[in-house]
């Protein structure tokens, strides 16, 4: 799920900013101290298994290198506010590792002088920047030129579908639909409705699972949402105006309210109660990763995937990228053995097992013999879908959680009021933009 920051942590990131701006010299000094140690300290978000598998990993470097991890289980640690206070009180961890689409905070946070720059680090690591696939390079580098962020590994949202609801409705399942067209009538002739009205089952509901990140319809539509170069918001779009409009057909034919009941008492994806594993939803969006939750709480169900459907003039087989990501806060204390570290921890051969586990991408060009999911339909597919020209990573900009937030009022408004989308984004658009000069 996407991870939005509220407006009162960007006002109190403003001010921290100052803080450790007074300090900077401080803080260089601390780091130059401690050039040749290899204790640092490192927060990740991840509990069950992914910990336990992170900790793997972690132990397997301290014995390999001499290091001291000082490793702290920190959920949402960058959308909680302890990142921040963190960092304001002089006592930033060395190297924090964000989950998914906390690269869009991230980036924000390099944009506004919150994260050191690393490349003089990975400079000395031996970091090669042409070894990553370029789908990557955007996301590392703020638009000063200077490299911020290293990615771990990535996702990618496919649309999974159920074998047997798709055959018991007259669909081919060799056949998924690729258009918002072919889309819609399947999921027509995949709702079943009750005599009193209520719902037996949901062909597809555009704004669940990934669904409901702010990003990934608009960005299967085709809309851009910022000019890079241009330095502008460009919300006011027609691909995203059609994208909300699209989503609104859905709030009409079947009623927002109804689908809110319909789907209360479902389970999250990690749940054998989610909607898609008892049979309820025929359709959903999802990261690779739900393959995985599939086999575990629901293995009996049967399920192909397929690229996100797009319209004609959309980004046709592509996905927004969650990307897992590693930076060094603003006045860590060893930024140099944090790199150190993480150029260990995203080689394939260290990820594999997570890899395997998860169908997550690699970031490398090079392909490695350790990841297992040769032939693997699900991952063909993930592998087709990240390495489409058109997938990405979407509003890399300083305002990237405010428009998060803008987003998902803008759904909300257009699905259950009816709004008029075109209104909304402008509004939402020169706002953003004020914003943004103002940083």
């Amino acid at each position: 799920m996407k991870k939005i920051v509220s407006m009162s942590f960007i006002s109190l990131l403003v001010f921290i900013l100052v803080l450790s701006g007074c300090s900077s010299s401080d803080s260089s000094s601390s780091s130059t101290s401690n050039e040749n140690s290899k204790e640092f300290t490192y927060w990740y978000p991840w509990g069950g298994d992914s910990e336990k598998w992170d900790k793997d990993r972690i132990a397997a470097y301290e014995a390999e290198e001499g290091a001291k991890v000082n490793a702290v289980y920190v959920p949402d640690g960058i959308t909680n506010g302890k990142l921040l206070s963190a960092i304001s009180g002089g006592n930033p961890p060395d190297l924090v590792l964000g989950d998914g689409n906390d690269y869009q905070l991230a980036y924000s946070l390099a944009a506004q002088g919150a994260l050191e720059p690393l490349d003089d680090y990975l400079k000395e690591a031996g970091f090669d920047e042409n070894s990553v696939l370029d789908g990557f390079k955007d996301l590392m580098k703020s638009s000063d030129g200077k490299t911020y962020i290293l990615p771990q590994d990535s996702n990618v949202n496919l649309l999974y579908y159920n074998v047997d609801m798709f055959e018991a409705a007259g669909l081919d399942p060799d056949n998924p639909p690729q258009t918002i067209e072919e889309l819609d009538k399947a999921a027509e002739a995949l709702t079943k409705v009750k005599d009193d009205g209520s719902f037996e089952t949901l062909g597809f509901i555009p704004w669940i699972d990934a669904g409901e990140d702010p990003y990934t319809w608009p960005w299967a539509f085709g809309a851009t949402m910022y000019d890079t170069d241009a330095k502008k918001v460009t919300l006011n779009e027609q691909p995203m105006v059609e994208a909300f409009t699209w989503m609104d057909t859905y709030a009409k034919k079947y009623d927002p309210e109804k689908i809110k009941s319909f789907t209360s008492g479902f389970g999250g994806a990690f749940s054998p109660d989610h909607p898609f594993m008892k049979g309820k939803v025929a359709m959903t969006v999802n990261g690779n990763w739900f393959a995985n939750a599939l086999k575990i709480y629901s293995p009996d169900t049967k399920y192909k995937v397929a690229p996100i459907p797009s319209p004609p003039d959309g980004r046709k087989d592509s996905s927004v990228f969650g990307t897992n990501v590693f930076f060094v806060p603003k006045g860590a204390k060893n930024p140099q053995a944090a790199i150190n570290f993480a150029l260990y921890g995203n080689q394939d051969k260290v990820l594999a097992d997570n890899i395997n586990i998860w169908r997550s991408i690699s970031i490398w060009k090079e392909k490695s013999d350790a990841i297992e999911w040769e032939n693997d339909p699900v991952y063909d597919t993930v592998l087709k879908v990240a390495a489409s020209p058109d997938s990405g990573h979407p509003a890399l900009t300083s305002v990237a959680s405010e428009m998060g937030d803008e987003l998902t009022s803008i759904r909300d408004g257009v699905i259950y009021n009816h709004d008029d989308p075109a209104q909304l984004l402008q509004k939402a658009q020169d706002k953003l933009q004020e914003t943004l000069e103002k940083k």
